[in-house]
């Protein structure tokens, strides 16, 4: 086979295709790499009953513009602090969700108490907080599935599932084709930076839980040091847009 000529018109070919492979990796690094240091990036806190906020100072945090509030635990549970932070949010103007902490056993009852407690409206977040998805005393992966079909059954959506860096592992080598994959993915992982993103029932995160009590890495005004602080893959604009998040990352 002859060698072809590089004219003029294929070396710009090649360094436009270069280029543009370059920004889409640069993107992705993005996506894993502190990508709450760009002022257009949406920010999330979830907080539950125990910790502060003080309402005024957390308004002058204009990146804050949702707040998913700790419900219900278990089949009887219910957060003391809840309904009454959703009340001051709202009143506020903060988008507003609510999560579930799954306990282990009888899960469909675990989903019914959640969703017939907060009775979400059509713009309220709803979650899912799988702690540990191999767990004897907390809810696990099996029973994670049956409590978002529940979910589904009674409000017509999936749920956001909540679960850190080993559970999402799990959850993508042995429940690929399965309601999971339904899920929008709330990924903890306390690291600036991710380069083992568990891919194979979620290609990316919705939200990326990145700073608390166990790492923290961006303060919020009018909150403490210890308060969970998500990141949106995505900007301001885009959060408002998509909420309540019903439909996973594609």
């Amino acid at each position: 086979m002859k060698p072809h000529r590089l004219t003029g018109a294929f070396l710009l070919a090649l360094c436009v295709g270069a280029a543009v492979a370059g920004l889409t990796d640069a993107a992705h690094a993005g996506e894993f790499d502190r990508p709450w240091r760009e002022e257009s990036t949406a920010l999330v806190i979830d907080p539950y009953a125990d910790t502060p906020i003080v309402w005024d100072k957390l308004q002058t945090e204009k990146r804050v513009v949702a707040i998913i509030h700790k419900s219900t635990i278990g089949t009887s549970r219910i957060d003391g602090k809840y309904f009454a932070r959703k009340a001051e949010a709202k009143q506020r103007g903060y988008l507003w969700g609510s999560y579930h902490w799954g306990l282990a056993g009888d899960p469909e009852r675990q989903a019914e108490h959640y969703i017939n407690t907060v009775k979400p409206g059509p713009d309220e977040l709803i979650a899912l907080d799988l702690e540990d998805a191999t767990s004897h005393t907390l809810m696990n992966a099996d029973e994670a599935l049956r409590f978002i079909r529940r979910v589904k059954q009674l409000t017509g959506r999936y749920p956001v599932l909540y679960t850190n860096h080993a559970s999402a592992k799990l959850i993508s080598s042995k429940f690929k084709s399965t309601e999971f994959a339904q899920t929008p993915l709330w990924y903890a992982r306390f690291k600036a930076s991710v380069t083992d993103f568990p891919k194979g029932v979620w290609p990316t995160y919705a939200l990326w839980q990145f700073s608390s009590e166990i790492l923290p890495q961006f303060p919020v005004k009018g909150t403490k040091s210890d308060m969970d602080v998500n990141v949106y893959n995505g900007t301001i604009e885009e959060l408002k847009t998509r909420w309540p998040l019903t439909k996973a990352v594609p």
